[in-house]
């Protein structure tokens, strides 16, 4: 094995420091990704190995700007009735049932991740959750944990329902076809299994409400028709873009921000208000955390690890092992630092095992099912799973509150559930991961 500089060690600690001070909550999450990302960059302009235009370019636009349009595009439709209107409803169909109503919007949020990117459904779903919830009167925390966990799982089976797919498929020419073909089976596996863990898991707080459903109906429906046909109009848009931007070379931010212009036009909304509705300590937390995790890149211990793993994959009777093992690393690893990073420091390494000869399509599918899944071990792994966080902290119900800890309670036995029955039909399959 390579051996580990001491600019590696250096900044693995101030990873470790930053984590520790997020998951210990002394400090607000935002203020100890925010202290993590300064004394990265100044350790590493002090040591040589990051610099402040290196921080900067690693903060990852497209995500950041991405929340903050579908932040305000939400906002946008909340006055108009529209969630209040939803959420009856399915509390209606699912007759009041908390487990019902569990699996009816963990499917919604599978299926529509599949085709929205994952933090996109789960910013739409969050609130509308917590709205249900209140007129049930049950605790939304085992939901809010259920869209975010099954929304990351749903956005593994496609190339663009999660960011790291999409910089697979394009390094991979993989298509969207080729992509559902080979990691809907897994992720339909995954996601049988993941809905009865978490019915078990969660049996204590799914317990029946103080509200007849059937009684609710009535009594909530569209505040503004025109409003409401407007700003669907511009998501409509958006989504649209969504299915089309690789093919057009569109970020999807821009095909975002296309749609929010389009809103802004139609519906000439109070902008203070509506910049006041974007919740900048996410986005501010999530810039930190890039910053981190550049200078974790930059020391290059990401790369260590690939590269060993490379080693292994040069032969041929060891591709179902390095799969395997790829899978479990990039989890494990996405759980603790996010996948995109993880992702950007393989795509190299595997384009040059497969120009020495070496069939790396195995690898491919290994890396997405192994980034798509290691995001619901901490409420750190993925974008979606801090939106869903900060709405329980948003939502103003003591016991809805999501802690780091809690978070981990549950997502690990899901991410090592979810992992094992992705090997067993990987291992079972082997033949179809054989081509991309």
């Amino acid at each position: 094995m390579e051996q580990i500089t001491l600019e590696m060690w250096t900044s693995a600690a101030v990873l470790v420091l930053a984590y520790a001070l997020i998951f210990s909550e002394r400090l607000h999450r935002t203020t100890a990704a925010m202290f993590g990302a300064v004394l990265m960059i100044g350790i590493g302009m002090w040591m040589g190995f990051y610099s402040q235009e290196a921080a900067i370019m690693a903060v990852d636009g497209n995500t950041i700007l991405l929340l903050a349009a579908m932040m305000m595009l939400v906002a946008l439709l909340r006055p108009t009735g529209a969630f209040d209107f939803a959420a009856v409803h399915i509390t209606h169909w699912a007759m009041g049932n908390p487990k019902l109503l569990l699996i009816y919007l963990s499917l919604a949020v599978s299926l529509i991740s599949m085709i929205l990117d994952n933090v996109t459904t789960v910013i739409v779903f969050a609130p509308l959750t917590v709205l249900i919830c209140r007129l049930l009167k049950i605790n939304p925390m085992p939901y809010l944990m259920a869209e975010a966990m099954l929304s990351n799982i749903g956005g593994a089976a496609t190339l663009v329902g999660d960011p790291p797919n999409l910089m697979i498929g394009s390094a991979a020419g993989i298509s969207f076809n080729a992509f559902l073909i080979h990691m809907g089976l897994p992720v339909l596996v995954v996601w049988i299994g993941t809905v009865g863990l978490m019915l078990f898991l969660f049996r204590h707080q799914l317990t029946e409400g103080g509200r007849d459903p059937k009684a609710l109906v009535a009594t909530h429906a569209i505040k503004d028709a025109e409003g409401l046909k407007r700003i669907l109009f511009s998501l409509g848009v958006v989504i649209v873009l969504f299915f089309i931007h690789h093919t057009l070379h569109l970020l999807p931010a821009y095909a975002s921000f296309i749609g929010l212009v389009l809103a802004l036009l139609l519906l000439r909304p109070d902008m203070e208000e509506l910049f006041g509705s974007v919740n900048w300590s996410v986005l501010f937390f999530f810039a930190g955390l890039f910053m981190i995790v550049g200078g974790v890149e930059s020391s290059g211990l990401l790369d260590l690890f690939g590269n060993e793993l490379a080693k292994l994959a040069k032969d041929p009777a060891m591709l179902l092992l390095t799969g395997l093992l790829l899978m479990w690393v990039a989890a494990i690893l996405s759980a603790v630092v996010d996948n995109i990073p993880f992702t950007v420091a393989m795509i190299p390494i595997i384009l040059g095992l497969e120009s020495s000869g070496v069939n790396t399509a195995p690898l491919w599918w290994a890396l997405a099912l192994g980034v798509g899944l290691g995001g619901n071990g901490t409420h750190l792994g993925a974008t979606a799973n801090i939106i869903a966080v900060s709405e329980s902290e948003k939502s103003g119900i003591p016991e809805a509150r999501i802690t780091p800890m809690q978070w981990m309670r549950t997502g690990m036995p899901v991410m090592f559930f979810g992992l094992l029955l992705a090997s067993a039909v990987y291992w079972l399959f082997f033949d179809l991961f054989l081509s991309a």
